[in-house]
């Protein structure tokens, strides 16, 4: 690589290094000095169409993200951007009755503005609700269209921001999509410990009245819950009951630098609402150990030990099935705790060669975030500095320990849902979605339970501690309308529901196809091309690329 080339992408890399320490650091968070992040520009007229007076999808398969199975065909009446009659008008293989349709016209106003969709043949599926999601985490990160086009192109309505970034900013980009002035999910802001803009003045939290303290501003701030770590029991006490009482939600990485003293039970029993990732299940479960055995070279400053040292607690831990398996996972869902594992962020640990090669990273990957991904010792997830076959064995066993913790807690009744924690890893936004409703059926979880986790059970997470019921997540009368159509059935392969789609063998003309991708992402009663979405995506990346080679051509004189 030219000098100039790498000199540009260390720059971006540099930006990157800044707003990770931002997002990840838990007490350092407010003592960084915020970076400026541009948010998106506002929707264009020709972005989404919409919302209408009365919108009709004719003729769908529904898959309403109960566990309910699919049913169709069946019309969707959408006025503004509410469901307002799901009305099924026939059965498979018979003649749809038409005098059971619904019609565009709307009583008491002959200027109302309509609008159908023929979804014959065709899939609707509530929208999907990511609880792990952050803006940044790309060089290049003010670009936030970037990321939110990677987002709504696959189905993603509303997110999680854990932290989207810095706060004030991250409340200035939530009003700005519930009130559709960007092509952005919906956002629900839970700003990391300590992380605050002006209002908070940089305090750092050293005691439960700190705590206290600073969940009371991201309430007034207009904050929607919390994003902890793993903090002494009486910090963490503090911050759990004080956001109870607020009506704010909460979920927690429970780092290994705090883990001993703060494992998913010990949180769970404060009032815990998620626990995201895997940290603190495992040592939740030590079975001759009070604490992790670290090798005694250990640095958690450098990633390829925090990271290799993961999957060495696989067998650590009491047998599945065992009394205290089932002990643990009971008590867990007495306390109504939802797992968030985000397995696709560690994709790459157990086979970085296939993560590398993902078939969307040539189209759709800025070549400042690629850059990003590849191994260095300066940013966060690029900890591949000798990876082998070993740390890929260690993993997959641990990973298979995980998916029987996941799959027997959801058969148990509790809730496990679908997130990402994409932009590091070489994790895709967007497309690390899809990819983690792969891997919840690869740990047992039919495709209709994978969708309830992406759908109505991650909204019920959000929607629990304020009290009210859902408002998205079901295709369902008078919630709101938050849908995707996609013309193949994810069923039958959750792949097509990938931006790139699925291959498949046409018998017809003996040629391999590609079919699927998300056709509609609706928002709001707003309908959004996903595939021009996707589109505008491969065009930022080619013109980064383009600015890239210019660049390096110019500073060589040619």
């Amino acid at each position: 690589m030219k000098t100039t080339d790498r000199a540009i992408r260390r720059a971006a890399r540099s930006t990157l290094t800044a707003l990770s320490a931002l997002i990840l650091l838990a007490t350092a968070a407010a003592a960084v000095q915020p970076m400026q992040m541009i948010g998106a520009p506002d929707r264009g007229p020709d972005e989404g169409e919409g919302p209408y007076d009365r919108l009709i999808i004719r003729g769908a398969t529904v898959i309403d993200g109960t566990g309910a199975p699919p049913i169709g065909p069946m019309d969707i009446v959408i006025e503004g951007n509410r469901i307002v009659d799901v009305v099924g008008v026939g059965v498979p293989q018979r003649p749809i009755d038409e005098s059971r349709r619904p019609g565009l016209t709307v009583e008491g106003n002959p200027d109302a503005v309509v609008h159908e969709i023929d979804a014959t043949g065709m899939y609707v599926l509530p929208g999907f609700v990511d609880l792990h999601l952050h803006t940044g985490g790309v060089p290049k990160a003010p670009e936030a269209e970037y990321t939110y086009k990677l987002w709504m192109s696959h189905g993603i309505t509303t997110g999680r921001g854990v932290a989207f970034g810095p706060h004030d900013w991250s409340i200035r980009e939530k009003a700005r999509s519930a009130a559709n002035e960007i092509v952005a999910p919906r956002m629900w802001v839970y700003p990391f410990t300590g992380a605050g803009g002006e209002g908070w003045g940089g305090r750092i939290i050293d005691t439960p009245e700190d705590a206290r303290d600073w969940a009371r501003y991201v309430k007034e701030s207009g904050g929607d819950g919390l994003k902890l770590n793993s903090f002494r029991p009486e910090i963490m006490e503090a911050l759990l009951d004080e956001a109870a009482q607020l009506g704010l939600g909460s979920t927690a990485h429970l780092g290994q630098m705090g883990v001993a003293q703060m494992n998913a039970l010990d949180a769970a029993r404060l009032g815990l609402g998620t626990v995201t990732h895997f940290y603190g299940l495992f040592e939740a479960l030590y079975k001759d150990y009070d604490v992790q055995p670290w090798p005694p070279e250990m640095n958690y400053n450098d990633e390829q030990h925090r990271f290799g040292q993961v999957p060495m607690q696989w067998n650590l831990i009491h047998d599945r099935g065992g009394p205290e398996w089932n002990a643990f996972l009971e008590e867990m869902l007495s306390l109504d705790v939802t797992l968030d594992p985000t397995m696709t962020a560690y994709q790459a640990s157990w086979d970085v060669d296939d993560q590398m090669n993902a078939a969307w990273h040539q189209t759709y990957t800025l070549p400042t975030l690629w850059e990003f991904y590849e191994a260095n010792r300066e940013d966060h997830g690029s900890y591949y500095f000798d990876w082998t076959t070993w740390e890929e064995v260690a993993w997959r066993d641990f990973l298979e320990v995980w998916h029987d913790l996941l799959n027997d807690y959801k058969n148990m009744g509790g809730r496990v849902t679908a997130s990402s924690d994409a932009g590091y890893i070489y994790n895709l936004m967007g497309f690390s979605t899809i990819q983690e409703m792969e891997l919840l059926q690869h740990a047992g979880f039919h495709p209709l339970e994978v969708i309830r986790a992406a759908t109505m059970h991650a909204a019920e997470t959000l929607f629990k501690p304020t009290g009210r019921p859902i408002e998205f997540g079901v295709v369902r009368r008078g919630l709101l309308a938050d849908l995707v159509i996609v013309d193949e059935n994810p069923i039958h392969n959750l792949k097509v529901l990938y931006g790139t789609g699925a291959r498949r063998l046409n018998d017809e003309t003996g040629e391999v196809e590609t079919v699927g991708g998300i056709l509609y992402t609706i928002k709001d009663g707003i309908v959004y091309d996903a595939k021009q979405l996707l589109a505008d995506v491969a065009e930022m990346v080619e013109e980064q690329k383009r600015a890239m080679t210019t660049t390096t051509t110019t500073d060589n004189g040619n």
